[in-house]
């Protein structure tokens, strides 16, 4: 075998091991998640969550996610608890502990002081009969056979177990509030994905200057505007109504059929019924529309009337496309 198809086979080695310790959570669960999930849901505090070495580093995953996603959590490392951050732990806090084998030493010092202050602590371990799974009010168990190291000594497979769980948490209290994409804008406005989710056409149009001549207008006129205007086309307006639209594809097109356009008006050239959308209308719909039609702009309306375009452009510039 040579290095590359031995780098490949330890590779899927790998996945193939941490793939089957998650299948394995499946079987594992029981009444303590779902005991778990009640508990955080209907405490009236934050979620508190604590770990040490690569424990810790998952449960700030967990915390994330669970933020991003309608439940308030905080990470507190399991050594600075005992050094003075324990006074992050509120009195309707739930604390969950992160410990692949519940014995450590910081867990041990830490537990009995989470359970003087009375709050209610979940344990993620792999070994329930740990001092910290004798402890805890509920175990969810995280039990791996093996590390995917070779050596079964650097956290893999037991990591990845612990976040699986973490996540299994998230979505449960996700789908238990009702927390909806309208809800997941709120936390993520900075991102693409946010903008997907709460951007609107207006808020893109708005920015755009606004193309349009008459139905009279001759063609020098339609160029002009297309060309200060800088979107790629103009609308045809009459009464405030869209009733056409001229790109200059339409002008090239014109350009290359006639040899005399000085008589010619805009209604002589444009494309009738263009694609229309609502200024109200999500952003990531006009972007579905320009891809389904194979255009790069749209006219946009305000209660039937001419509001302006939007560009592919505006889009690519969004992170939206």
């Amino acid at each position: 075998m040579n290095k590359k198809d031995s780098i490949l086979q330890n590779a899927i080695k790998t996945i193939s091991a941490e793939s089957e310790a998650i299948q394995h959570l499946t079987s594992l669960l029981d009444d303590d998640f779902a005991n778990s999930v009640e508990l955080i849901y209907n405490s009236k505090g934050r979620v508190i969550i604590t770990g040490i070495g690569k424990s810790a580093i998952i449960a700030t995953k967990i915390v994330a996610t669970m933020n991003s996603t309608g439940t308030p959590a905080v990470f507190m490392h399991a050594a600075d608890a005992i050094h003075g951050d324990l006074g992050l732990i509120l009195e309707d806090d739930v604390v969950i502990c992160i410990s692949k084998s519940g014995n450590t030493p910081e867990i041990k010092v830490l537990v009995p002081l989470i359970k003087n202050a009375n709050n209610k602590m979940i344990a993620i371990t792999g070994n329930k009969e740990s001092f910290l799974g004798q402890q805890a009010n509920y175990v969810l168990n995280t039990y791996v056979n093996q590390e995917a190291c070779p050596n079964n000594l650097a956290p893999t497979t037991s990591t990845t177990a612990q976040l699986v769980m973490g996540d299994a948490l998230a979505v449960c209290l996700l789908e238990i509030r009702g927390f909806t994409s309208r809800d997941f804008a709120k936390y993520h406005p900075g991102g693409a994905l946010g903008k997907k989710l709460y951007l609107r056409v207006k808020d893109i149009s708005s920015i755009n200057e606004k193309p349009q001549v008459t139905p009279s207008s001759s063609i020098k006129d339609v160029i002009v505007e297309i060309s200060e205007k800088m979107l790629g086309a103009t609308a045809v307006v009459e009464n405030k109504k869209v009733i056409g639209v001229i790109t200059d594809g339409d002008l090239r097109r014109m350009l290359s059929k006639v040899g005399d356009f000085s008589n010619l008006m805009a209604k002589d050239i444009m494309s009738e019924n263009p694609k229309l959308i609502s200024q109200d209308a999500m952003a990531v719909d006009a972007m579905e529309l320009m891809e389904d039609n194979g255009i790069s702009q749209l006219l946009v309306e305000d209660n039937g009337n001419y509001a302006g375009v939007v560009h592919i452009h505006n889009l690519i510039k969004e992170g939206i496309l």
